[in-house]
């Protein structure tokens, strides 16, 4: 691990927490529960839709018990316009009659115990983790992270696993829930599918950028001076 790509990787970092004073917006919640079912809805939905949902859902079921004794088909019905309705009640309900079963109703605060539960993946779990209980256990990869890491050059991987522990070299571990945040914010606003390179903060450093002074990502003069993975 060389001390250029800390350095790369907390020069990103830094750019976009001045871009992006405030965090957000991200799933609402109150309690560890709340954030657990507003994630797993969060699956291939915008957080916007999750948190119109959740805001009827969370005022019907209130604790790991009104989940387990959900009526699956107005479960459906509820969560609906989330996407994959019906898989997501099966993991809405299965995660309540597992807490009632196994945890007393409550949601584990343990990373292996989370990833018992339906519907939860690590970048959920890791989530979980950071958020409710305030332990950083591993970078979070949805579809933002997984589209611009590679972009950055912060990794060469290409699947959830290999970004998260690249990611997870070059980053210390009070930082792995901003990483994931920030390149939420920007994948959002800015490195979208077709990225907005005139108008990105990271464009005069970023290799995929053709704004910048930098060569391309296999460029060796430019990956040796900052992103290097090893």
């Amino acid at each position: 691990m060389q001390k250029n790509q800390r350095l790369y990787a907390q020069e990103v970092l830094r750019r976009l927490k001045r871009e992006y004073p405030k965090r957000g917006p991200f799933v609402e919640w109150s309690n560890p529960l709340e954030l657990l079912i507003g994630t797993v809805l969060s699956a291939q939905c915008t957080d916007k839709t999750v948190n119109r949902v959740i805001k009827k859902l969370f005022k019907k079921y209130r604790n790991a018990f009104d989940y387990s004794n959900a009526d699956i088909s107005w479960l459906e019905k509820e969560i609906y316009s989330t996407g994959f309705y019906k898989s997501k009640a099966k993991y809405l309900k299965g995660i309540g009659n597992m807490l009632v079963k196994k945890y007393n109703g409550e949601v584990p605060n343990k990373l292996e115990y989370l990833l018992d539960l339906p519907g939860v993946a690590n970048k959920t779990a890791h989530l979980i983790m950071a958020k409710a209980f305030g332990v950083m256990t591993g970078v979070a990869v949805d579809t933002h992270v997984a589209r611009l890491a590679p972009r950055l050059g912060l990794t060469y991987g290409k699947n959830p696993n290999k970004i998260a522990t690249d990611l997870e070299k070059i980053f210390p571990k009070n930082q792995y829930l901003e990483i994931n945040e920030y390149l939420i914010m920007h994948g959002r606003a800015v490195c979208v599918r077709i990225p907005k390179c005139e108008t990105c903060v990271l464009s005069d450093i970023c290799p995929s950028s053709p704004n910048g002074k930098k060569e391309p990502l296999k460029n060796v003069d430019f990956v040796t001076k900052f992103v290097k993975l090893q």
